[in-house]
């Protein structure tokens, strides 16, 4: 590999893997307060949290990393133009075109990663994401409920106490449970119990041989305890599981054969994450472009503008589509190929160097 290939290849790959750290900190942190969101409100089990996010990691990746990809080499090029650098290669007949393939062994790469997300990793990861939480709402274990400790059920359920559970995490013995509603303190024991399910959403606990105290929190003696046989104590409510036939959940290799416009909605939402991911890298050079004193982030703003548009347009493709507006056919290469289009041409114009006069050196 040329010398020159291989010092514009580590700056481009430094800008990227910085400009991707961050983009990551910032990302993760709006999936956490989601995720920590439905932890709150009782449908996600706490002890899923670390492998949730994991998960919705990999199903951004193919949002994220492109953006990375484009604002890292516009960062790279631009602080070529800014010291100069560029304007020493050009003089020694080394124009931006010939940064293509430094800049391709950078973006190449990336844009194989965006694709292995897209259609493999990040519908794999929503399958295995939604297979755990409907195991574990179905487990009082990885629900939160352990044996011999105070537990605080989510969304205000109460305080819930247990003296031993099965292997399985169903059923249990010794429950002790303390609620508040409505200004009224209500205790709940019970000698056994179990976890049951009522419809797609409802689960309960469905106790047995126990005692109910029901009264006043503040002063008062309207207090009543009744014995009973059967009791059901309602949990939150688990969160929203999709269907099994989603196109969502489906592999891509199955989309293929799917004649639902949601299917094919899905299909073009995949496919288009590295066709975007490659022609925003090729805009990098023109958009990069810049005197050594103009002002550093000007052109990234822009650069950050159009991929906005494009995402957005992706995003309204895909609606159109599966509203069966826009053809299957047509999908979304109406924006991908124009895109790649125009980013190729961009760069050839970009990248020729103007030829000198016959009458200079005269």
């Amino acid at each position: 590999m040329p010398k020159l290939d291989r010092y514009l290849l580590r700056d481009f790959v430094q800008s990227v893997l910085a400009t991707l750290i961050v983009l990551l900190a910032v990302s993760m942190g709006g999936v956490l307060v989601d995720v920590l969101g439905e932890i709150a409100d009782g449908g996600l089990p706490a002890r899923l949290l670390l492998s949730q996010l994991g998960l919705q990691l990999l199903v951004y990746l193919p949002l994220v990393l492109p953006l990375a990809l484009m604002l890292g080499l516009m960062l790279a090029v631009a602080r070529l133009y800014r010291d100069s650098e560029m304007a020493v290669l050009n003089a020694v007949g080394v124009g931006p075109r010939r940064l293509l393939r430094p800049l391709l062994m950078a973006a190449l790469p990336v844009v194989a990663v965006v694709a292995l997300c897209s259609l493999w990793l990040g519908p794999w990861a929503k399958r295995t994401g939604e297979r755990m939480v409907e195991q574990a709402n179905r487990s009082l274990i990885v629900a939160g409920l352990e044996p011999g400790r105070f537990t605080l059920l989510p969304g205000g359920g109460g305080i819930v106490y247990i003296d031993g559970m099965s292997e399985d995490g169903r059923n249990l013995q010794q429950l002790f449970l303390q609620r508040e509603r409505d200004g009224r303190l209500d205790v709940v024991t019970a000698r056994t119990g179990s976890l049951e399910f009522g419809g797609e959403r409802d689960r309960y606990l469905r106790l047995l041989d126990g005692h109910r105290v029901e009264g006043p929190l503040d002063a008062g003696l309207d207090f009543r305890l009744m014995r009973y046989a059967v009791n059901e104590v309602a949990l939150p409510e688990r969160a929203e599981s999709r269907q099994d036939d989603d196109p969502a959940l489906a592999p891509t290799a199955a989309l293929l054969g799917d004649a639902r416009p949601a299917a094919a909605a899905e299909l073009h939402a995949r496919l288009a994450p590295p066709l975007l991911a490659l022609g925003f890298a090729l805009l990098t050079m023109p958009l990069a472009r810049s005197s050594p004193r103009q002002q550093r982030y000007g052109r990234l703003m822009l650069g950050f503008l159009a991929y906005l548009v494009g995402l957005n347009l992706m995003f309204i493709g895909v609606r159109l589509i599966a509203d069966g507006d826009v053809p299957r056919l047509l999908g979304l290469w109406w924006l991908t190929l124009p895109l790649l289009a125009l980013a190729a041409w961009l760069y050839l114009r970009d990248g020729r160097l103007p030829r000198p006069r016959r009458g200079a050196t005269a």
